[in-house]
């Protein structure tokens, strides 16, 4: 437990330096804006697509669900807008008083802060937000609903799609990543870098399986609940099989499954934490690389004491 500890802390104090966060930035802008471009060009398809699901969907679960996607979807912009307004009125003075590495934790403590602020507020009146979305849905035909539930649900397949990709991009990048923090903090340490054409192959495997299962499983989305278990499921599985063999990679040499099974509650727990990310956009960015980090340290540790 105390290793899975040390790994979360290092994670997190490696995600704050300035090198991390521009390359975690730069690379969110890059996908983002790639998803965005696709979305623009093919956003009709994409309505189609998820407009001929819905009427395959009865009307009480559709309305059921719609109210749960609505209240999930208030809830997000809410935190955007708390974090954007006390940036707006507090920027100047947060400027002046933090270095950068400061500015940088000060920004992920703001934004954490919004979600569990928000978070406690539908814990605690999540079922009147609920019921009062419910109840708009019965008063509104049912073509408003459709549509307006094919437009949520065209944005929820672009932001999977940005954050597969940033998950996909990050394991690309892993080696340079692990390079510079062996470099920072184990100069002396023995490390692999001979299996990354082997690496890419899992990635590319792990990628096309989340797609594939990602459409097969898409009508269970419109269950609440599994469509919650469905999603997180989804994402802290791609994170940890990815990964994880990134990191067992670079610090064993190769992945050894048997190996990497010993360590199988600490791995899925950071992969967990790394996709709590995912609910908050722009700090999404931060998911893979607080997970590939953690995992990184966790694996070196459990290698060093067992030799």
């Amino acid at each position: 437990m105390q290793d899975f500890m040390d790994a979360v802390v290092f994670s997190f104090k490696e995600l704050l330096r300035a090198s991390i966060m521009k390359f975690a930035m730069i690379s969110s802008i890059v996908v983002s804006s790639i998803w965005l471009l696709f979305a623009l060009f093919f956003w009709n398809e994409i309505i189609s697509f998820t407009s001929s699901i819905l009427s395959l969907i009865p009307f009480s679960m559709l309305r059921s669900n719609g109210a749960w996607m609505l209240s999930t979807f208030l809830w997000l912009q809410l935190v955007i807008v708390t974090f954007a307004l006390i940036f707006t009125f507090f920027g100047n003075m947060i400027v002046e008083k933090f270095s950068r590495e400061k500015y940088a934790s000060f920004s992920l403590f703001v934004g954490i802060s919004s979600a569990v602020f928000w978070s406690l507020v539908w814990f605690m009146q999540g079922d009147v937000i609920y019921a009062q979305f419910l109840q708009l849905l019965t008063w509104l035909p049912f073509e408003t609903i459709e549509k307006g539930l094919s437009y949520l649900i065209g944005f929820y397949i672009i932001y999977s799609g940005i954050i597969v990709t940033l998950i996909f991009v990050t394991s690309m990048f892993s080696n340079k990543l692990f390079r510079e923090i062996k470099a920072k903090h184990f100069p002396y340490d023995n490390m692999y870098e001979e299996n990354e054409v082997k690496t890419i192959k899992q990635t590319l495997r792990d990628t096309g399986i989340f797609i594939v299962v990602s459409f097969v499983s898409f009508p269970l989305l419109f269950i609440p609940v599994l469509n919650f278990v469905i999603l997180v499921g989804l994402w802290v599985w791609m994170m940890k099989d990815t990964l994880a063999s990134d990191a067992a990679s670079f610090v064993f040499g190769k992945v050894d499954k048997e190996e990497l099974k010993k360590h199988n509650i600490a791995l899925w727990g950071i992969s967990f934490i790394g996709s709590l990310f995912n609910f908050i956009p722009v700090f999404n960015a931060f998911g893979p690389y607080f997970s590939e980090l953690a995992m990184f340290y966790y694996l070196k540790e459990k290698r060093d004491l067992s030799s």
